[in-house]
């Protein structure tokens, strides 16, 4: 299968990274962002996923956080390395500009750094939002896989 077309960002410049120190291994965040989303982020029932580079994927994120339409692609799988997916919502979110979400898993401490960066915002606006937004997600990741 050929390798899944990457966004071109060049017009969308606005990006941001968050950093969090997980007690979870790399393995059981991976498997968070490819298999068990509906554990942490989307609402159970309401997710389309599947693994796979070039796989799209569909979900609205719990409930409980508003209810908004998430999808996009797997872009590159790396197990229990590196997540790298296209990302868009409606408005406010994303505002329909398909972003880029890398997720980075480096073993440290005896948990993982998880390393996310989300670019490809057309505005600062909806760059800010997730980069206000995408730590308590990150908390409640961590919550979960702890339980």
């Amino acid at each position: 299968m050929p390798e899944p077309l990457v966004p071109d960002l060049a017009s969308r410049p606005f990006s941001m990274t968050v950093e969090r120190q997980m007690a979870a291994s790399a393995e059981l965040i991976y498997d968070a962002w490819t298999r068990g989303f509906d554990k942490w982020f989307a609402q159970p029932g309401e997710l389309i996923m599947t693994p796979e580079e070039g796989s799209l994927y569909f979900f609205y994120n719990r409930h409980d956080w508003g209810r908004h339409a998430h999808y996009g692609r797997f872009l590159k799988l790396v197990k229990n390395e590196r997540v790298s997916m296209t990302w868009l919502t409606g408005a406010p979110g994303t505002y329909g500009d398909e972003t880029v979400i890398e997720v980075e898993l480096i073993p440290r401490d005896g948990g993982t750094l998880l390393r996310l960066t989300h670019s490809g915002f057309s505005t600062e606006e909806a760059c800010k939002g997730h980069e206000e937004n995408w730590p308590a997600a990150l908390e409640t990741l961590d919550e979960a896989l702890s339980k």
